[in-house]
């Protein structure tokens, strides 16, 4: 069948497999063009393996460092006549390259929330690897199961205390307008912490160290966003904020836990807005991230999630380098973006931009561009014209 894109609100329902592998085959061949990443992991698990950071994380350990990988996602497989989520095509080439290149790489698709996944992971670590010496959180659901109760946790993005207004953009008309949100309630905060918060990270982390899986002076690192002012409302103080400040106390606890394991390390690394599958969901933040695109492109320090933790690996946790952390505790790979003459140009930007002038105050065409990426469309070499096989079996 051909396969073109179906785009219905902020989620692409189709994913090409031909163009979700040159996309991966784009990210391993700028880890590899980087040189290797000396003292670099050999034995990873990596939890939100499929899309975004977490397959950037895959793509840096295996292919930087010749590590062994573990990756755990929840990925619709695909079917006769019907693509997969990009996420399924997206491990299948990474698990394809990484075995070519000699290196051991094992998937397990299902809810990482639930207590039968970890088992599951923990038996293959115990069988295959011995121990690992680098678990990356990298999570992003909407919903949650809790393995102790049984609750079913959805998460919302909402501000807290009072409702919120603010430009943002619908990414597939080109329409600039105002969006008003009305206030999470304390059960919906509650809900977006147990599900985006720091609580199965740590059950996680209990259960390999209880397990003695984590080898002497393992690291864990968990992802995170703070940004700009002009997204506070609905990310840093909003219930998104307030699950993310839940990580931040997991990571406490997972540190003091490693730092009993032969001297590792926990922390929460910071990173760039970026268009993902989860940014995209949430209003305002994709009008700030084609104004900033346009910013940082222009400036030259423009990352995508590839370069964002190829550098992270390479200039603060591995290479002999150590995490600079800031006043909180953290790492923070978002610097480039926060550097005070980018936000500048960023707030300059901001208040002028209209829906008839958004091609030329944004880079609206990159943000869509990218957006497309995350579902294989429109990568350099692939033939979207041609008869493909969506149907593609986990290797």
């Amino acid at each position: 069948m051909i396969i073109r894109p179906k785009v219905r609100g902020f989620v692409c329902v189709t994913a090409h497999p031909e163009g979700c592998a040159a996309h991966v085959q784009e990210w391993i061949a700028h880890v590899k063009a980087q040189g290797p990443i000396r003292q670099g992991p050999k034995r990873v698990l990596v939890i939100g393996a499929s899309t975004g950071y977490g397959l950037a994380s895959r793509i840096a350990a295996a292919f930087g460092s010749g590590a062994a990988t573990l990756g755990v996602f929840f990925e619709r497989p695909s079917e006769e006549g019907r693509p997969a989520t990009p996420g399924w095509y997206n491990t299948i080439a990474v698990t394809r390259a990484a075995r070519a290149a000699g290196l051991y790489a094992r998937n397990f698709n299902g809810d990482a929330f639930s207590d039968e996944i970890k088992r599951q992971v923990l038996d293959a670590i115990r069988t295959d690897l011995g121990q690992v010496d680098l678990v990356v959180y990298s999570l992003a659901s909407p919903r949650r199961t809790h393995p102790r109760t049984g609750a079913v946790h959805r998460s919302v993005l909402k501000p807290v205390g009072q409702s919120y207004s603010n430009k943002t953009v619908d990414t597939d008309k080109g329409i600039v307008s105002t969006v008003t949100i009305d206030p999470a309630s304390e059960t919906e905060i509650a809900d977006t912490i147990a599900v985006m918060g720091g609580e199965d990270w740590e059950l996680w982390m209990n259960a390999l160290a209880e397990a003695r899986l984590l080898a002497p002076g393992a690291q864990s690192v968990a992802y995170s966003y703070i940004g700009p002012e002009v997204t506070w409302a609905i990310y840093k103080n909003g219930t998104i904020g307030l699950a993310k400040n839940d990580l931040e106390r997991a990571a406490k606890n997972i540190d003091s836990l490693l730092k009993l394991n032969g001297g590792g390390r926990a922390f929460i690394s910071v990173n760039k807005a970026l268009v993902t599958q989860a940014s995209s969901a949430i209003p305002v933040v994709p009008l700030y991230i084609s104004i900033l695109y346009k910013v940082m492109k222009a400036a030259g320090t423009h990352e995508g999630c590839i370069e964002q933790v190829q550098r992270l690996f390479a200039t603060q946790m591995y290479n002999g380098q150590v995490p600079k952390f800031d006043e909180s505790g953290r790492v923070r790979i978002d610097d480039w973006e926060m550097r005070p003459e980018i936000q500048a140009a960023v707030r300059e930007i901001w208040p002028r931009v209209t829906t008839e002038n958004l091609a030329a105050e944004t880079d609206m065409a990159g943000y869509r561009s990218e957006f497309l990426k995350l579902f294989g469309f429109g990568i350099a070499g692939v033939n979207y014209d041609a008869e493909t096989e969506p149907h593609v079996p986990m290797p």
